[in-house]
Formats: structure tokens, sequence, C-alpha cells
């Protein structure tokens, strides 16, 4: 019941149904009624990710969205089941290209053995499941990979960006924007990263990140705007070709 509310209200928030200012609206769980303790913990929840303010005598209401924590990995899952997914992944691809590519480079320093070792197994792991690349077993090693090296940057704030950047790779996946087959030059630069860490070649740990990171966001919009355009009604596309 608690998740469930959660997820109504916090989804509806995010692609404004219910707009700023707004009070929130009585919970709608078909036929159960959430307890007053239930509805009393998911509006601290939402108060804590910046969604709402909560004021006596007035009850909850929203936020505008610079007062949201952007960051909570659910804030970002509420966000890609809107229509602005394609933003909020690209936007998600800007945040990657500012920092992975420089947690790259501070791996090549930083990295110990036993995080050089978790990078190499992880893009071993994704190279056994490329065929699958939309399945959740090279999810899971895609997620290890990049959870790894901002772990290995030594820097502690690329590493609690661990979970925003996981909301990347499984958003692709969740929302069917991965191919069923992952690019091989990809494959081979997530194996070279991992080399180019264990002998200390920074520069070149940056350029191959900086390539990966690229060409994931190239890939996010080719899928988006292909998801798009099937999502076009086929007298629309006609009307708009003629």
């Amino acid at each position: 019941m608690h998740d469930r509310l959660l997820d109504q209200w916090g989804a509806a928030i995010v692609d404004g149904t219910i707009a700023p200012g707004d009070r929130l609206p009585a919970p709608d769980l078909d036929s159960q009624r959430p307890s007053r303790t239930v509805t009393r913990e998911v509006t601290r929840v939402l108060e804590a990710m910046g969604l709402v303010t909560v004021k006596r005598k007035v009850g909850a209401t929203v936020n505008p969205r610079q007062l949201w924590n952007i960051f909570d990995p659910r804030v970002i899952e509420w966000r890609l089941r809107g229509s602005g997914r394609g933003r909020t992944l690209h936007e998600l691809s800007e945040l990657r290209a500012c920092v992975e590519p420089m947690a790259a480079q501070l791996a090549a320093s930083h990295a110990d053995r036993d995080q050089w070792a978790k990078l190499t197994r992880a893009a071993i792991d994704m190279v056994a499941n490329a065929d699958r690349a939309d399945g959740p077993d090279y999810l899971r090693a895609d997620e290890t990979f990049h959870r790894t090296l901002l772990e290995a940057s030594g820097n502690a704030m690329f590493a609690a960006l661990g979970d925003v950047i996981a909301s990347v790779l499984s958003g692709r996946t969740r929302h069917e924007l991965m191919p069923r087959k992952a690019d091989e030059k990809a494959l081979r630069l997530h194996g070279d990263v991992a080399a180019l860490i264990r002998r200390g070649d920074a520069e070149g740990a940056r350029h191959a990140m900086d390539w990966i990171v690229d060409e994931s966001d190239r890939a996010i919009a080719q899928m988006t705007r292909k998801d798009s355009e099937d999502s076009v009604p086929a007298a629309d596309k006609e009307s708009s070709e003629s």
C-alpha cells in the first residue's frame, strides 16, 4: 500500500498531473483506502525528495521542479515514464559526459587491484551477454562496470553518483531503448578502459570513456526518435508526408 501510493502521487507530481502549488489529492487505489499512518509516511518521503512542502493547517502542496531532488532514483524513474523521456535520458547522458571520462582518468591513478579486476570481469561479462544486450545479465554487468569506475576514481562525490548513472542504464533497458545486440566497438572500449586503467594511462582511459558515453547518447537519441515515430498514428504520418 505504501509503495503504491508513493508511486501514484510521485508519478503524478513529476508528469505535471498535480501542478506546483496544488495540494495532494485523496488517494485513488481502487477499493483500498490507505490508513492515515501510510498517508503520512508517504507524504514524508515525498517531502524528503523535495516534491512537496508540508505546513500545518495547509497540508502537503507540490513544489516547483527546482526544489526537487532530481538525483533521487525514484524521481528519475518517474521522469522516464513520462512524455519527456528522451530529454531526461539526454540530460543524464550529459551528466555522464561530465563525470565518467574524468572518473576514468582519475581511476588510472587511484584504482586498486580489486577494482581493476572487477572492471575487467564486468567487461568480460558484457561480452558474454552481448547477444542479449537488452537482458538482465548484460545490464547487471554494465551497471557493475560503471559503478566500479566511479568508485575507483577515488572521488567520493563521483562514487555517490552510482545510483544516478545506473538509472540511465536500467532506464534504457526497462523502456526498451537497448538494441538486442551490443555495439561491438562499445564492448571493446569497455575492456580497453579497464586495461588502460591498469596500465595507468589516464589520457587513454579518458578518451575511451568519452567515446563510450557519446555513443550511448547517440544510441538513446536514435531509439527515442524511432519510438516517437512509431507512436504517431498512420493517418498523421500520411498527413505530414503529403
